[in-house]
């Protein structure tokens, strides 16, 4: 089938393990998503499967993707992307995936994009200590000196500065998969997930498991 499906983050709540343990989980909306199209590599270069998740108004689709989404036999699709097939057998346009493609997968990695801070100072932005705030400590939660003068004469490359804090594409590896509700579309992963309540995520089966995962899946 596939390695990825879309999905949306629901929000952060807590569960408990057979063993009393408390467990702080994020509640993740997997799929339903349909396949829009799919790419082989005698035609794109790279087999692939282009899926779409949650519906999109008819009237705010362009035309060039309204006449895609019709050739697919499905409707109009907000989110679009190409996931790396699972296996030989490859889905067919208009079929739709669910939290099925997970079952039997104890980690995941999932990808969304953090929140967005706005311009920051060094102090949040790289978690710098400041200046002392006594005996004729003057700088406060200014940068400092980001360079020596003669040599080498210039800024390097890299260097810690203020600017623009979060917005970025975060992907956390090696979720634990806690608990699959198929009937409600749900995931339930151990940790938090980049990004706010709502924010789209690409959940992928994990790329490099633990090895106690790894090797409880052989068995």
């Amino acid at each position: 089938m596939v390695k990825a499906l879309l999905g949306k983050k629901i929000g952060m709540t807590q569960v408990f393990d057979p063993a009393g343990r408390r467990l702080p989980v994020t509640v993740l909306q997997v799929g339903p998503c349909t396949v829009t199209q799919v790419k082989t590599a005698e035609t794109d270069c790279v087999p692939a499967v282009q899926i779409g998740f949650e519906e999109r108004k008819r009237k705010n689709t362009p035309r060039p993707l309204e006449g895609h989404f019709a050739e697919a036999g499905t409707t109009p699709k907000r989110i679009l992307r190409d996931v790396e097939p699972d296996g030989e057998e490859m889905p067919e346009p208009g079929q739709e995936v669910g939290l099925e493609a997970f079952e039997g997968v104890s980690h995941v990695d999932v990808t969304g994009v953090s929140k967005g801070r706005g311009f920051a100072g060094v102090v949040r932005r790289h978690g710098f200590s400041g200046a002392p705030k006594t005996h004729g400590g003057r700088f406060g939660r200014r940068t400092g000196s980001v360079g020596a003068s003669s040599s080498p004469s210039h800024v390097w490359k890299g260097q810690r500065m203020a600017g623009h804090m979060g917005h970025e594409k975060v992907t956390i590896r090696n979720l634990e998969v806690v608990r699959l509700e198929p009937e409600r579309h749900l995931m339930l992963v151990k940790g938090a997930v980049a990004g706010s309540k709502g924010g789209y995520v690409l959940v992928r089966k994990a790329v490099a498991p633990p090895r106690s995962a790894s090797h409880s899946d052989q068995t």
